[in-house]
């Protein structure tokens, strides 16, 4: 189950807070940036950031809710910018500095920095990977392609994940397979039989758990290919 072990802290990061986890020790490790989906950073996400953790990483899950005092106001304005153009929205830049945040941290190797997000999270973390240079590899969850889709060739690899049930977004997903392979980008795109949006999500109704756990592991393959987990020294149990 993805909930929170509650060892992190809320941290500051530019306008926006985050929960910041990791392994208790000053080793540089590689670091993950977790976003949320509509719910906003909840202990599902906590928890998801936490599982990384488990794994080694130093793990980032950021509030994209929490730049302004208007909480309510800042949903929509995210909500909105994620519908309509997510790689001109202010909560871009407030990746951009999630992403600095991390590097700058003695205890982040500041070289493998991965992402991953979901729903909202996912077409933001799809947004990330073709427009910051300093994310190594990503995982997108049920995440909208980018727009024009020839911005996935500035792309770092990625990984996405879909239920084939989620109509509007599984095409997303196939969209997203054909313009990445078109660019000889490295990706590992699925799209789960029997799945619907959010199964990955373990409080919701649609927690589909085989593909939760199939996810789950092609998301620890693939990052730790691309942020070269087995090279000497670069473990993230080292």
């Amino acid at each position: 189950m993805a909930v929170s072990s509650g060892g992190g802290t809320t941290v500051q990061i530019g306008a926006i807070a985050g929960y910041l986890n990791g392994p208790d020790d000053p080793t540089r490790r590689p670091g993950v940036i977790v976003i949320h989906e509509a719910y906003g950073l909840n202990d599902n996400i906590r928890g998801v950031a936490d599982r990384f953790v488990e794994q080694g990483y130093r793990a980032l899950a950021v509030d994209l809710f929490s730049h302004g005092g208007n909480r309510r106001f800042c949903m929509v304005r995210v909500l909105l910018s994620a519908l309509t153009n997510p790689l001109r929205s202010f909560s871009i830049t407030d990746l951009d500095n999630a992403v600095r945040y991390l590097r700058k941290r003695p205890d982040v190797d500041s070289e493998r920095i991965g992402v991953i997000g979901f729903c909202m999270g996912g077409t933001f973390t799809l947004a990330l990977a073709v427009h910051n240079k300093q994310v190594a590899v990503a995982h997108a969850f049920y995440g909208a392609a980018p727009r024009p889709l020839e911005r996935v060739a500035l792309a770092c690899p990625i990984a996405a994940s879909y239920g084939e049930d989620d109509r509007y977004f599984a095409n997303q997903g196939r969209k997203l397979e054909q313009a990445l392979a078109q660019y000889n980008i490295p990706h590992d795109v699925k799209i789960y039989p029997g799945a619907a949006h959010s199964f990955f999500n373990d409080t919701r109704p649609s927690y589909r758990p085989e593909a939760a756990a199939d996810a789950w592991q092609r998301t620890l393959d693939f990052f730790a290919a691309h942020l070269h987990l087995s090279d000497e020294g670069a473990s993230p149990g080292s």
